[in-house]
This record gives C-alpha cells, structure tokens and sequence, in this order.
C-alpha cells in the first residue's frame, strides 16, 4: 500500500517537473528594435515563437504562420503575453509591435471627425506594421508573411481593422478586443472574432459593431465577455484572461494542429537584440521605449501590479 502511494507521489512529481519544464521552455521571446531611417523612428517588436516549431521551420520542415498584436493605448506592446501565449503555442510567429512613443502627441478625440480625428494614428500603425513585416523577413524568412492575423485591444484594435480595410489581401484573420472607432468589415472574406466589454465609459461609435442579425450572415463572432474594458491586457483578472484564452484557442482551432499548454503559467524568457541604428540614436530610443527602466522580464512579472489606465 505504501509502496503504491510513493510511486503514485513520485509519478505526480515527475508529470509536474515536466510541465513546469515545458512551460518555461515552450515559447521564446525576444525583443528586437528596428529602425526606421525614413521617418527616423524605433519600431521595438516582442517576439514570441513556440520553439519546436521554430526548430522545425528552421529545418524546412513548415512554415510558421505570422500574427501581428496591436497594444492599446497607454499600453504597452509587452502588456499582451496572455495572447502572445496562445497564439505562439498554436504555432504562430507573434509580432507585437510598440506603435507608441514618448515623443508622439497623445491621442485626441474630434467628435464628427473620420474615427473622431484618428485617422493619421490609424495610418501610422498600417506603415509600422508594414515596416515590421519588412524588417522580419529578412530576420526570420521561414514565416508566410503574406497572410497575416490581426490582433489588437482597443485603439489596437481600430489599427488592426483599418489595416485590414486597406490591405485585405494580406489578411488571414482578424481578431478585435474592444476597438471602438473602425467598423467592421462585414464583406470581408476573412473571419472575425472580437471580444466586448460592459463598460459604460468605454462606448463603440454607432454602425462599429454589427448587429446579431448581421453578425449571424456574415459569420461574424462577437464575444460578450462582461468585463471592462481595461481589463483586456495581462493587467486584467486571471478569469477574464483565461476566458479569453479559451475563445481565442478554438477560433484557432482549425488552423493548427498544435495543442496549447495551459497558457495562464508559461514562463516568459526574455532575450534582447540591439538595434540596427548608431548607438546614440538607439539609446534615445531605449529611453522613449522604456522610460522606466526596467528589463522585458521585470516588466512582464510587474504587469499585473501595475494600475489600470484607459486605453483607447
């Protein structure tokens, strides 16, 4: 009897170092910072891959599919590892941008104006994601950069829909958490899935949002998920996160067959590579990128502590 218990205790040890292992190991991040010599501009990239998927595209053996995040505002392009996670163990190449910089004027509202006068933040993302993607490939040719997911919280979520509106042929899919300014594209020929809060300080513009009935036409998802709206980043609760998870993995269901692990406890390892622009420029662009300071990794671990601003 005894003997039973302490194989069947050893066992359970055993399946737990193992987890444990795999999840710090699964996924590789890195955050690379490209420079934009034409606008003079640091575009900082955290990029997530799952690494036995890498390690086979690498050998020719597939080609990794690309996923572009789009933070949102006030937040930061490393405050999204709860989908980076998913996304990556589904075997995808994660691309979360930082369109933001300390030196951008901040966001405006101009009621009556095209997306309340965001157009040219709109405009700004679609030429970081298309320098991005440039710049990438030339890093990591073994990905299909010609069809991409989209996938972007809040104002994040408008730039992913509006580069999806100007470049519909490059997109595979779209997925929305909470944009509030650019309709949806209801033609499109590419699915849609977008998570909504119940927050009545962060409203959708009227026609963003189809209706039911037009959402059951179009094939449309649109995921209720009665959490607020700044809740959608890893400073959210882990409940709104996980659900979220859970959505996301079966809307990827199709396209991969990769199972995930369970995403909420993957470790982040953190890796940097230097910019390609001269030393000076590159260190006032550190300093834009992250003007507090803190590693990748001490920002990942301090997000959850961080309190909640309003990004839109």
């Amino acid at each position: 009897m005894k003997r039973g218990l302490l194989i069947a205790v050893a066992a359970v040890a055993f399946i737990a170092a193992a987890y444990f292992s795999f999840s710090k190991w699964a996924i590789r991040h890195e955050t690379v910072e490209l420079y934009d010599s034409a606008r003079d501009r640091v575009v900082a990239v955290d990029v997530a891959v799952r690494r036995d998927s890498e390690m086979r595209a690498m050998a020719g053996l597939k080609t990794l599919p690309v996923a572009v995040v789009n933070h949102g505002n006030t937040v930061k392009n490393t405050e999204y590892s709860f989908l980076a996670n998913v996304l990556a163990m589904r075997g995808y190449l994660v691309l979360s941008i930082q369109h933001d910089l300390m030196t951008d004027a901040p966001l405006v509202t101009h009621v009556g104006q095209l997306y309340v006068g965001r157009l040219p933040v709109y405009e700004r993302g679609v030429t970081n994601v298309m320098f991005t993607i440039g710049e990438m490939k030339k890093r990591i040719a073994y990905a299909d950069y010609d069809k991409l997911m989209m996938v972007g919280h809040s104002n994040g979520g408008d730039i992913s829909m509006f580069f999806a509106k100007e470049h519909p042929d490059m997109i595979k899919r779209v997925v929305t958490l909470d944009n509030l300014r650019v309709p949806f594209l209801t033609e499109a020929k590419f699915k849609i899935l977008s998570f909504r809060s119940k927050d009545p300080n962060f409203v959708p513009d009227p026609g963003v949002v189809p209706d039911d009935e037009e959402c059951a036409r179009t094939g449309i998802e649109v995921v209720k998920t009665g959490a607020q709206h700044t809740d959608m980043s890893d400073r959210g609760p882990d409940a709104v996160k996980e659900k979220i998870q859970e959505t996301l993995d079966r809307f990827l269901e199709e396209d991969s067959d990769l199972r995930p692990a369970r995403t909420d406890v993957l470790k982040i390892s953190g890796d940097k590579v230097s910019a390609t622009k001269p030393a000076s420029q590159v260190v006032a662009g550190q300093a834009a990128a992250r003007q507090d300071g803190t590693t990748d990794q001490e920002r990942q671990s301090a997000a959850l502590a961080l309190p909640a601003r309003a990004p839109r």
